[in-house]
């Protein structure tokens, strides 16, 4: 469910899903040493000819051991393109589905966060007001208090709230259920990581009280929150907040795989509970409706200009040129300016991308956590080169 945190990050937020990602649970694939703009000699033979997306989605192949990868690319003038590399499934030997339905991850806590301001923009929440104004008593622990917590400090990451993620990948790959409140239960067993507003650390606990404030205010499940006020809105055909015991993905999609150790086998977890991802990571889309989503976010479809103001006021994440908003992050792109998106991992699943300013929109997917460094980078590298090309 984290995104990798930027500086796991680039090796994409201390997502301690994806970094702790819930989830991020997995380990070493085969990685190259190659990056994707210098291809070793074996990914270069299999790419000739490919145009320069193909080709990186073909490097993260044959050079970094990820089973498939999977991208959808608009150009300003609204022209898109699908692509595909590698094995969808690697019993059958079956194609990859162009466009297919994945598991995505952080890129969920977006969709929470929208649904918060949203909320803002009504007068129903405060973005300065304390959690304790919607959930008293709740959040407490050792330097914990949500009485000095904002709800503004949960969307940015600045709270000090303790990460969950790593105490529950076991629980995911056995499919365990796990209500928010669990989730909660099992941050609160950890010290704060700092006083609320002193600096940004990734925390996805953050993204389950956010959760559990929406369902208190609205009275309503989070999950129809979001079809509701976003999946709906704006027509996303292929994308959905997976129901109580729902382990499966639906609609066309390659399988996703892990690792339990490093250079063990690679086995099939395409079918797991992402309860423990919950409002931080639960949800299923395709690259072409992400890139819709986070277009049509930037375009002021779906939050007033006061609230999407708000939203892409970042703070800085390390001296890495990146920066977190409300939900959304920035980072800069090879050819000038930056970019708008989230990211997210989810053990079987790890995808990136985002949108311009301008309207360029990129979203790519792999098949499996990388194993930190290198193929994150690769992955990363791709986005960068659809969107500069």
């Amino acid at each position: 469910m984290r995104e990798q945190a930027w500086q796991r990050f680039r090796s994409s937020g201390r997502q301690r899903v994806g970094r702790r990602s819930a989830v991020r649970a997995v380990a070493a694939v085969a990685a190259g040493a190659i990056a994707v703009g210098g291809l070793a000699p074996a990914a270069a033979s299999a790419t000739a000819g490919q145009d320069t997306v193909q080709q990186g989605l073909s490097a993260l192949v044959v050079a970094d051991g990820l089973p498939a990868a999977l991208a959808s690319v608009k150009d300003r003038e609204g022209r898109t393109r699908t692509y595909t590399a590698g094995v969808g499934d690697l019993a059958t030997g079956a194609k990859v589905p162009k466009d297919g339905q994945v598991r995505i991850g952080s890129n969920t806590k977006t969709f929470t966060a929208v649904v918060v301001l949203q909320l803002v923009g009504e007068g129903k929440i405060g973005l300065d007001a304390t959690v304790d104004t919607y959930l008293p008593g709740l959040v407490r622990g050792e330097g914990i208090d949500g009485r000095r917590i904002t709800v503004r400090q949960l969307l940015q990451h600045t709270s000090g709230l303790p990460e969950y993620e790593e105490d529950v990948t076991d629980g995911i790959l056995q499919h365990r259920y796990f209500e928010p409140r669990d989730l909660l239960d099992i941050a609160l067993q950890r010290k704060a990581d700092f006083a609320p507003g002193q600096k940004w650390a990734y925390s996805s606990t953050n993204y389950v009280v956010a959760g559990l404030i929406v369902q208190k205010v609205t009275g309503r499940p989070l999950a129809e929150e979001v079809d509701r006020r976003v999946i709906k809105r704006i027509g996303l055909r292929h994308t959905s907040f997976p129901a109580p015991g729902d382990m499966a993905i639906r609609e066309p999609h390659p399988h996703g795989y892990h690792r339990d150790a490093a250079g063990g086998p690679l086995r099939d977890v395409t079918e797991l509970d992402p309860s423990a991802a919950w409002a931080a990571g639960q949800m299923v889309s395709t690259n072409s409706d992400l890139n819709q989503f986070f277009t049509a976010l930037l375009a002021g479809r779906l939050l007033p200009a006061a609230q999407l103001t708000q939203m892409r006021t970042t703070v800085p994440i390390g001296d890495t040129g990146a920066g977190y908003g409300l939900g959304l992050m920035s980072r800069p792109l090879s050819c000038g300016g930056v970019y708008w998106g989230h990211g997210g991992d989810i053990p079987g699943y790890e995808t990136r991308g985002g949108v311009t300013d301008d309207g360029r929109a990129a979203g790519v997917a792999v098949t499996s956590i990388p194993a930190g460094g290198p193929a994150t980078k690769h992955l990363e590298s791709v986005v960068d080169t659809a969107l500069c090309r």
